[in-house]
């Protein structure tokens, strides 16, 4: 299901630049601390955080967000920049 929503994410920034912008500062935000230190090296979420996120968001440690949730927060942090 993480990978249809990354698909799906993927798919709308091919077409909107500004949206891959602001996907992009989220996904920067979210990173785990010290990643450059783990394999696989890159900056990518400690599960534990997403699982807590999935929690305080959904109710469900184990839901994936719908694209559209991803969007709207995505724009949210794009216009605080």
């Amino acid at each position: 299901m993480w990978t249809r929503l990354t698909l799906r994410l993927a798919g709308r920034a091919a077409v909107n630049p500004s949206l891959a912008a602001d996907l992009l500062r989220v996904a920067w935000r979210f990173r785990a601390n010290g990643w450059y230190r783990r394999f696989p090296f890159l900056p990518l979420p400690s599960q534990k955080y997403v699982r807590w996120r999935m929690h305080t968001a959904y109710g469900d440690h184990d839901v994936v967000p719908p694209a559209e949730d991803v969007v709207r927060y995505a724009r949210w942090v794009g216009r605080g920049k």
